[in-house]
């Protein structure tokens, strides 16, 4: 099944997710929803607030990304926790399945250590550096209610304005389904 993308506007976004319950959803299948839904958008994360479900869960393919071999990784991160984030900050252009033809240059830690299960409820500690680490802190920010568009400050954020403004009313072209905010 591949699930609408839910669009910048939708409060959603904006909304801490709750943890996520065992029992809650069939998890195999939302898994395999997402990573479908991911793939149909050639995304390389998604976590579950932008298909409309506020818990606390993402996916990730960093292999798209990562040049060396077998340094991306393919993974379920379910009630995930960073717990430290450092190294040198550097800067990469990012952007979002929920806000399409937006990009920002973003600065972010190179490495983390986070906690979090897997889809089979395993729990690990791990560290990440470079894009599988950029990768992560951007879902991760998703379920904290954050988007990469908060950390663009001064004229560029000002730029990008009316360009967000017409995503939020379904004014915009993507190569992929999406939800966008009901209108009031």
């Amino acid at each position: 099944m591949i699930y609408p993308i839910v669009a910048y506007g939708d409060n959603i976004l904006r909304k801490e997710a709750e943890e996520f319950h065992r029992d809650s959803e069939d998890l195999t299948k939302l898994v395999e929803a997402m990573y479908d839904t991911m793939n149909n958008a050639n995304g390389v994360g998604l976590a579950a607030p932008q298909i409309g479900l506020s818990k606390r869960l993402f996916i990730i393919d960093s292999t798209k990304m990562e040049e060396e071999e077998g340094k991306g990784i393919k993974r379920v991160f379910i009630n995930p926790e960073i717990l430290d984030e450092y190294g040198e900050e550097w800067s990469f252009e990012e952007g979002c399945l929920s806000i399409p033809d937006v990009h920002g240059d973003i600065l972010r830690p190179e490495k983390l250590t986070i906690r979090y299960f897997d889809e089979l409820w395993n729990e690990h500690e791990e560290e990440f550096d470079s894009m599988t680490a950029r990768v992560i802190q951007h879902e991760y920010d998703h379920l904290n209610g954050v988007l990469f568009t908060d950390y663009i400050k001064g004229l560029k954020k000002q730029m990008l304005r009316a360009k967000l403004l017409n995503i939020s009313k379904g004014s915009v072209k993507a190569d992929y389904r999406m939800r966008f905010p009901s209108k009031k």
